[in-house]
């Protein structure tokens, strides 16, 4: 059976489904994610993400608990400026800089990670923390509150440069 779909329009931007992803002006808008290559080093490419939780949990990237996809056969740069806050007004906020490498199996393993605190306003006698985690062929963070019923909630805004490195 025949199908009419509506003809490719980029008058004012390109939608998707009726909603803008590219604008007018080439602002790229309303994306999951985005990954940006160089047409001269196929084998890498950069990859954003937005992971969230709350409490003591795993960051995940969407509602269901997915964790960062890595690929195998990489070398992977990870950058995440994560934010915890709680209901009172309290901040942590950090830069996690990770390097992972992830086999051709997939397995994942944390090489090396640098640690910038941006603001510490932890209440005494509570700790929060984060760290990177990574499993087969995924990466993400894990945090751990103690010292508090407060439900702390975390944000990451994370960049994975990505190489192959077979």
């Amino acid at each position: 059976m025949a199908t009419t779909r509506d003809k490719f329009d980029s008058v004012g931007g390109f939608s998707i489904a009726k909603t803008t992803v590219v604008d007018e002006k080439r602002n790229a808008k309303d994306l999951n994610s985005l990954e940006i290559k160089n047409s001269h080093f196929t084998d890498s490419y950069i990859h954003r993400f937005i992971c969230r939780g709350s409490g003591t949990a795993i960051l995940s990237i969407d509602n269901v608990g997915s964790q960062i996809p890595i690929t195998k056969n990489t070398l992977n740069f990870i950058t995440g400026t994560i934010v915890g806050a709680d209901p009172l007004g309290n901040v942590y906020s950090l830069k996690l800089e990770t390097a992972v490498l992830a086999t051709g199996a997939g397995a994942t393993t944390v090489l090396s990670t640098m640690t910038t605190v941006i603001k510490d306003d932890v209440p005494t006698g509570q700790t929060w923390t984060i760290a990177p985690l990574s499993s087969v062929n995924q990466f993400s963070y894990t945090t751990n509150i103690a010292g508090t019923t407060n439900q702390i909630k975390w944000v990451a805004a994370t960049e994975v440069v990505s190489i192959e490195w077979a």
